[in-house]
């Protein structure tokens, strides 16, 4: 090969890259999924879509809906046969959370733990990224 050709091919080499891996939106702890399954079975829905709306003491609280249908730019998080859509404007606050379902002899409720979130009421309710 000639030094041209050899130059040629490094910096080709060097121009390709391993695909970055990308992050994971949302992950579903066991009992996330199967609080989950039941859920959408009484209601007869195809996804759970998660979104976040400005409210409560701290700016930001998650939102949780039925629906049949994927809008065109959702995120689909698909883990262990449950299809959890991510609204896409709210996925740079969201990104990397683990959903958890707790329940104790007080309450039953679905505990989101985001690494994004800088601080939460006291409650739990809301937090801000």
């Amino acid at each position: 090969m000639s030094a041209v050709a050899n130059e040629a091919a490094s910096v080709v080499k060097k121009a390709v890259r391993s695909p970055r891996l990308q992050k994971v939106a949302l992950t579903l702890t066991e009992t996330a999924v199967m609080r989950l399954k039941a859920l959408l079975s009484k209601r007869d829905s195809e996804f759970i879509r998660l979104g976040v709306k400005k409210r409560g003491c701290n700016g930001l609280s998650y939102t949780m809906s039925y629906t049949n249908e994927k809008g065109k730019f959702d995120e689909l998080v698909s883990q262990d046969g449950v299809g959890v859509l991510v609204d896409p404007g709210v996925l740079m606050h969201i990104i990397g959370t683990q959903m958890d379902f707790h329940t104790d002899r007080l309450r039953s409720e679905f505990i989101f733990t985001n690494p994004n979130s800088k601080g939460e009421c006291g409650c739990g309710e809301s937090f801000t990224v």
